[in-house]
């Protein structure tokens, strides 16, 4: 037995207080009938819930939504520093990792689950998932600068980068932009900017691929994510969706 509030996000319809809100609006019913408290139990396996039409189907994978603040770093376990795996609570901490890691002092959009698979293709290189970062950028960035990212940068690897896009937002002694990148070599946009000699002062990440950061989320909060998200990832990465409940 679980909860319903519980079943009801691992679904994907929300977070816990948005099922919560559906629950009293009287938009969830438990075989039939209308469920009266987010906290009632319920079983998985037996019960049939239905919120707002939409059958509840429980999935074996999970998919979680974090706005990474700075100062935190992307690793499932650190002797020292804090990890993105602390900001979870306790029953959604099993098994879960980072799909890819942000820089310690960046922050924004980063995927934690436990299906392997997925996060395998989302990273591998041969498939240049777009990463949409927001930067702010000591030192006057021009239309030049987009240039040299579309033709791609020498940042010391053995080849360049891959031809990335650079948006201007605004340009001064500190210029904001916004860059596109289809690769994730170490700390690149910050070499990026190093070998036009310009330093990168702030950094955020917004999109990684079809999933785009929750503007409503807080820095430090998360949140599973949705059927919809959960299927465009997966079709994203080639993968079929009816992979998406079990873990074979």
């Amino acid at each position: 037995m679980m909860r319903l509030d519980r079943l009801l996000c691992e679904a994907g319809f929300g977070s816990r207080s948005h099922v919560k809100v559906l629950v009293k609006k009287g938009l969830v019913q438990v075989n039939g009938e209308k469920a009266e408290r987010p906290e009632q139990k319920v079983d998985a396996e037996k019960d049939r819930i239905v919120c707002g039409g939409r059958e509840a189907v429980r999935r074996s994978f999970v998919y979680l939504m974090l706005n990474k603040p700075p100062g935190v770093v992307s690793a499932t376990e650190d002797a020292r520093e804090r990890t993105v795996l602390d900001l979870l609570e306790e029953e959604d901490r099993k098994g879960v990792f980072p799909v890819g890691r942000l820089d310690k002092d960046t922050e924004g959009l980063l995927l934690l689950t436990d299906d392997g698979e997925l996060s395998h293709r989302l990273l591998s290189p041969k498939n240049h998932v777009d990463k949409v970062y927001r930067a702010k950028v000591e030192g006057l960035v021009t239309e030049e600068h987009a240039v040299r990212f579309r033709e791609g940068l020498e940042i010391g690897e053995k080849v360049p980068t891959l031809p990335a896009e650079l948006e201007i937002l605004s340009a001064g002694a500190v210029s904001e932009v916004q860059v596109t990148i289809r690769e994730g070599k170490f700390h690149q946009i910050k070499r990026m900017f190093e070998s036009v000699d310009c330093r990168v002062v702030w950094l955020k990440r917004l999109r990684m691929g079809t999933l785009s950061l929750d503007g409503g989320l807080p820095a430090g909060a998360y949140r599973r994510l949705t059927e919809e998200e959960v299927g465009a990832l997966r079709g994203l990465a080639g993968l079929v969706s009816g992979e998406q409940s079990g873990k074979g």
